[in-house]
This record gives C-alpha cells, structure tokens and sequence, in this order.
C-alpha cells in the first residue's frame, strides 16, 4: 500500500499493476485511487472489464489504441481468473505494453507461479491486500468514527471487532450503523453494538463453545437453538465448532512451546485480539482434551455424512458430551 501510495503521490506510474489479496475493501479503495489519479474522471480512455471470460484479443486491441487528448489509456481488469490460469499470449504482450497504456489488474486469488504474476511483478508491482493488524485496524476505525463525530474508549472497541466480521467492508456497514443509532451522541457504548450490530457466527459459537468449556449446558443448547432459529444449518453450526476447537488446540500447544501472544497470532495468522479472546478458554481443557475434541468433532460430521445420525441431534449430543 506505501507503494501504491508513493506512484499516486509522484505520478509516477509502472505500466501494469495487480492489486490482490483477501481483503475486499483495499483492493476496491485502491482500485479506484489508481483509476483516479491515472484518468481522473476521464471515460473516454478508461475501459472496465469484469469476470471470467474477457477476450484477451480484445485487451490487447485496446491497449494498442493510442489515448484520446490524454497521456495515458487506464485499463482495469478485475476477478478474471488470469492470475490462476496459463495467460502465456497476455504475460508476452505486456513486455511490449505501449508506455501510453497502463493495466491495472484486481484480483482475489493469485497463483505466483503464474507467469502473468511474474510478467506483472517484473515489469510493474504486485500489491499485497492483506488484513491490517490490529493496531492498525483501530487506528482505521478511530479515524472513521472521529470523521463523524463519535468515539469508543479501547475496550469497547476491542468488544466491537470480538463481535463482529471483522472484513473492512463489513466494518464500516456496522459502524454505519451504530453512528446513526448514536445520533446526537459522542460515545458508542458496549450496549449500542448489542442492540444493532450483526454479530458473527464465529463470535456465537465462540460463546457456545465457552458456556460448554464452563460447563453451562442450558446455556450452551440456548445457543444453538438460537443459531438454529436463526436458519444457521446445524452442519454449518458444526463446522465452526470444528473450527474453534481446533484453533483453541493449535494455541494450547504453541503455549506449551513457550510462544508469547503476537506469535501465536502470527502463526495461526489470526489477529492478537482473537489469541487474547482464546486465551481464558483454553484455560479449561488439557491439550490432550482439545485433540479428542476435534476428533470428535470430526466423527459426528462423518456419522451425519453416513446417515448414522441426523445433523442437528449430531451437534445437541457434541454439546451435551463436553458440558457435563
């Protein structure tokens, strides 16, 4: 992203970009900075392709098109799949990429064996869209709320990203949403992000999984008929139970191994808060405990698959075997 920044900064531009990576709102926010900053609000030498299937003959033949009253011809080409596929006709011809052309591709997923990604790294830069850490999502956040006139002390804030989806798109939907709940209010409280944010399921069935770790049972079954009531499949419900024991084995044996919190985060590549959140409940299980859990876990999927058992009795009894 310093990168990307630097060339709109100076004006300077490579004549190929890709912008990949999972997250979904720095990939458009960068797409549309490089769009304006190379053609500004120019329609006429700027042209948008989108999804599989775009005609490489077609891409070529325009960016052989000599710019109309303008320096450069901005092409954009997002989820194409070339990065995932041989594209050999493509890579050649950006070596001989007029310099009054400029591609930018946006991609999810890349391969970077790929020889379109090496013709594009060697001839302009690749960008990386990865999550922010922590620091710097909460810095983000900060800044949005402070734009409308709002602000959460640090532990709410911690409570809001626990919450919710924690994707940057999904982010400010919901701060969205809380600064029209809060009008006429400066501070968001804990209390305003129960009554209107979405909280995510991995944030729910974290919350199962810890009434099962202390042993609350009515609780635990209150909440999965509540997922349930909310037309969450029961083999959906078991994937992320699945899902959080074995994230909570996976940090009890990094813990065993001596890891301080940021490298454990690092490692299982989730952010600190998610380790910090984690931490308590591996508390209540041996390594051991968390294995069996998981290989459990795994079972009642294959006795569900196998028609030995209905889905939604297959999750009540994983509930009720670790909460007694």
């Amino acid at each position: 992203m310093k990168i990307l920044s630097q060339h709109i900064k100076s004006g300077e531009f490579k004549p190929v970009y890709l912008i990949y990576g999972t997250e979904d709102y720095l990939r458009k926010q960068y797409r549309d900075k490089m769009r304006q900053a190379i053609v500004g609000d120019d329609t006429m030498n700027y042209s948008y392709f989108e999804g599989k299937g775009i005609s490489v003959k077609e891409l070529i033949d325009l960016g052989e098109t000599l710019p109309f009253f303008s320096e450069r011809r901005l092409i954009v080409v997002e989820n194409s799949g070339f990065f995932s596929s041989a594209q050999d006709e493509l890579a050649a011809y950006l070596k001989e990429l007029p310099e009054t052309t400029c591609f930018v591709f946006v991609e999810k997923d890349v391969d970077k064996r790929n020889k379109l990604f090496k013709a594009v790294s060697s001839l302009g830069y690749a960008a990386n869209m990865t999550p922010p850490d922590e620091r710097t999502l909460m810095r983000w956040i900060a800044g949005l709320l402070k734009g409308e006139g709002r602000q959460m002390s640090e532990s709410t804030l911690r409570y809001f990203l626990e919450r919710i989806d924690t994707d940057m798109e999904n982010i400010r939907r919901e701060l969205d949403k809380l600064v029209v709940y809060t009008d006429g209010r400066e501070e968001i409280v804990r209390e305003d992000i129960d009554a209107v944010c979405t909280v995510y399921t991995e944030s729910q069935v974290f919350d199962m999984v810890k009434a099962v770790a202390e042993k609350q049972q009515a609780k635990a079954l209150q909440l999965y008929y509540e997922l349930i009531g909310q037309k969450e499949a029961p083999m959906r419900i078991l994937y992320w139970i699945t899902r959080q024991f074995n994230q909570l084995y996976q940090m009890k044996d990094l813990q065993s191994k001596g890891y301080p919190d940021h490298v454990i985060a690092e490692r299982m590549g989730v952010r600190d808060f998610v380790v910090r959140k984690n931490k308590a409940l591996c508390q209540h299980f041996s390594l051991a405990e968390l294995r069996q859990a998981v290989e459990i876990c795994v079972e009642r999927e294959e006795d569900v698959k196998t028609g030995r058992l209905n889905d939604r009795m297959a999750v009540e009894l994983l509930i009720v075997r670790f909460s007694v």
